[in-house]
């Protein structure tokens, strides 16, 4: 098989990866295995890590999506990541979950987390995070994912116009900031 170009799109290596090729699923794990950390990076709050790590949460959350790739609808370069993203989400609220029924008849060992909140929860405070994505949901599909990509991400809006198919970086921050003006209002609301 022929090596893959560096820059090869999101979409060419989820066909390769369909068809079975192993360097293609690696090349794209590759890809965005350091975005999730960074971005999951904080957000499994430290009473819920245990015997699972931000790290490890990503990894299974990759490995997942990967193996149901058939379930994925792939509308344009962004959304592959969005999916991720909201796949780690998920994750992360199940290991909170998860640490809310573990049963507490013995005291936590100390040395294996600090207690304090985690580097969103500190920033923006768990209960306005909570509604943030409640009103990030109740967004439309591209909206929210220019937002994601923007806010999350970091992503410039020449990237954004690229990974959601707009023609251009105006259009793309145009986007970005009705979808932002909207959230606002969103978030006000409530």
């Amino acid at each position: 098989m022929e090596p893959t170009h560096p820059l090869e799109s999101t979409m060419v290596l989820l066909d390769r990866i369909r068809v079975g090729d192993r360097n293609a699923r690696n090349q794209l794990l590759a890809r965005y295995r350091p975005i999730l950390q960074a971005w999951a990076h904080g957000r499994l709050p430290a009473h819920a890590r245990g015997l699972a790590d931000t790290d490890d949460v990503v990894q299974v959350t990759l490995i997942r999506a990967l193996n149901r790739l058939t379930e994925f609808e792939y509308r344009h370069e962004g959304a592959f990541l969005s999916y991720l993203r909201q796949g780690v989400l998920n994750a992360v609220r199940q290991e909170v979950r998860r640490a809310r029924r573990r049963p507490t008849d013995s005291p936590p060992d100390e040395s294996l987390a600090d207690g304090s909140a985690s580097v969103v929860e500190c920033a923006i405070g768990r209960e306005t995070l909570e509604r943030y994505e409640t009103a990030l949901l109740e967004l439309g599909p591209d909206q929210r994912e220019a937002v994601i990509l923007r806010l999350e991400f970091g992503l410039s809006h020449p990237e954004i116009a690229s990974a959601l198919g707009r023609p251009s970086a105006n259009a793309a921050r145009m986007l970005v900031v009705r979808a932002l003006a909207e959230l606002a209002k969103r978030l006000a609301d409530e």
